[in-house]
C-alpha cells in the first residue's frame, strides 16, 4: 500500500466538509476533473471505494468518511510538525522565546503556537525542547520568556499557571505477562519491578517517583533510563519491560495494539501541566497572549 500525498488528503477532507468534489476542487483552485482523478488515485492506493459516484453527484462512502476523519488528523499533525520546526529553527533570534518539556512540545505547544501565529503572522517565535528541570532553569535564568513543564508539584522560584492535566499509564508489550493480568497492579508491584523510565529531571520520572513516595513505597528501580518518550515506547514495545508514561504519549500505540495498558490501584498518577515564568514578573504582550491561548484550550 502506497501512502497518498498530502494534497490528495486535503482534497478528501474538503469533500467531506463541503459535500461535493466540485466545491472541494474550487476551494483548492483546481479543475473538477483533476480532483476526481486525484481521488481515484487515492482509492487505488488504499484499495477502497471512497466516493459514491452517481448521476445526481458524488458523495463519500462510509469508508470514505472514515478515511477523511483519519486524514484530518494526519494533516493536523503535519501542521503541528511544520509549526514546531519553524519555532525550533528561529529560537536564537526570536521575539518570543519559549521552552517546553518533551510531552508538551510534542502534543500541545504546536497547537497553541499555531493559533497565536494565525492571529500574529509576523511574530518571530523560538522554541527550545528540554526536560522539565531544564525548562525551569532556562526560565529562572531569563533565557526564555515562558516555559511549559509537567512537574507533579509547582516548581520553586517561578510563577505558574495550570494549562492542562495529564496522567501516567502503565504499559507493556502485548507479549508481557502483565498484558493478561486480571487484577490491578499495586504501588508495591511497581516499586518492586524494574521499569523502563525517563531520565531524572523529566516531568514523567518526577511524577512517578512522587506518586510512589506518596503511596508509601520506595522510588522505582530503573531497568533502563532513556531520554525521550519515543525511546521508552519503543523499548516497551520491543519487550524490554513495563513503563509508566504519559497517556498523551501512548494514545496512538494503544490503538495499533503495540502497547497494552495495565490497570493500577492505590497510587495517584495524575499530574498538572503548567506554564511557568520568572517569579514577580508580569506577563505582557506575546507571552501573555500565548498563555491565554493555552489556558483557553483546556
Amino acid at each position: 500500500m502506497t501512502m497518498p500525498d498530502l494534497d490528495s488528503l486535503r482534497l478528501l477532507v474538503l469533500v467531506d466538509e463541503l459535500g461535493s468534489i466540485g466545491q472541494a476542487a474550487a476551494a483548492l483552485g483546481i479543475a473538477q476533473p483533476s480532483a476526481s482523478k486525484r481521488l481515484s488515485t487515492v482509492e487505488r492506493r488504499l484499495g477502497l471505494v471512497l466516493v459514491d459516484r452517481t448521476r445526481r453527484g458524488s458523495a463519500l462512502t462510509p469508508d470514505g468518511r472514515a478515511v477523511a476523519g483519519w486524514a484530518h488528523r494526519v494533516l493536523d499533525e503535519v501542521d503541528a510538525l511544520l509549526t514546531g520546526a519553524e519555532a525550533l529553527r528561529t529560537q536564537h533570534r526570536a521575539e518570543l522565546r519559549i521552552a517546553a518539556s518533551m510531552t508538551l512540545a510534542e502534543h500541545l505547544v504546536p497547537g497553541w503556537v499555531g493559533e497565536l501565529k494565525r492571529g500574529r503572522p509576523d511574530l518571530y517565535l523560538g522554541l527550545q525542547v528540554r526536560n522539565s528541570d531544564e525548562v525551569g532553569e532556562l526560565t529562572r535564568e531569563g533565557k526564555v520568556d515562558l516555559g511549559f513543564v509537567e512537574y507533579p508539584y509547582p516548581p520553586t522560584g517561578l510563577s505558574t499557571r495550570k494549562v492542562a492535566t495529564d496522567h501516567l499509564v502503565v504499559v507493556v508489550s502485548a507479549s508481557h505477562r502483565w498484558a493478561r493480568r486480571r487484577r490491578p497492579l499495586t504501588a508495591t508491584d511497581l516499586a518492586s519491578t524494574p521499569l523502563v523510565v525517563r531520565e531524572r529531571g523529566s516531568g514523567t520520572r518526577e511524577t512517578l517517583d512522587a506518586a510512589l513516595r506518596a503511596a508509601g513505597v520506595t522510588a522505582v528501580s530503573p531497568l533502563l533510563e532513556l531520554g525521550s518518550a519515543s525511546a521508552v515506547r519503543n523499548a516497551v514495545a520491543a519487550g524490554a519491560g513495563p513503563a509508566a508514561i504519559s497517556a498523551l504519549d501512548v494514545a496512538r500505540n494503544l490503538t495499533d495494539h503495540r502497547l497494552v495498558t495495565v490497570p493500577v490501584e492505590g497510587i495517584d498518577l495524575r499530574r498538572t501541566l503548567r506554564a511557568v515564568w520568572p517569579a514577580g514578573r508580569k506577563l505582557v504582550g506575546a507571552p501573555a497572549a500565548l498563555l491565554a491561548l493555552a489556558i483557553g484550550r483546556h
